[in-house]
């Protein structure tokens, strides 16, 4: 198991992953649509979004979390 001070790491990382997995599934069906070798565009696809999707959340998320920190109350309804 991983010290709790990595749970911000470890979380971009798996989120990184599946939202990666799923976007670049989508982009592949709709350029392609599902052919023979559809897997192996897709994991070509998903490889390099991860590449991208990775770094991006690790900049991205913090700055997310500062903005819906401005936009929600914090008393009770």
């Amino acid at each position: 198991m991983f010290p709790a001070k990595y749970t911000q790491l470890i979380f971009s990382f798996f989120l990184s992953i599946f939202m990666s997995c799923v976007v670049s599934a989508v982009s592949v069906v709709n350029t392609i649509e599902l052919i023979d070798g559809f897997f192996s565009l897709w994991m070509t696809a998903w490889l390099k979004s991860w590449i991208v999707a990775f770094p991006t959340i690790l900049v991205v998320a913090p700055l997310t979390r500062r903005l819906v920190g401005k936009l929600v109350r914090n008393t009770p309804s």
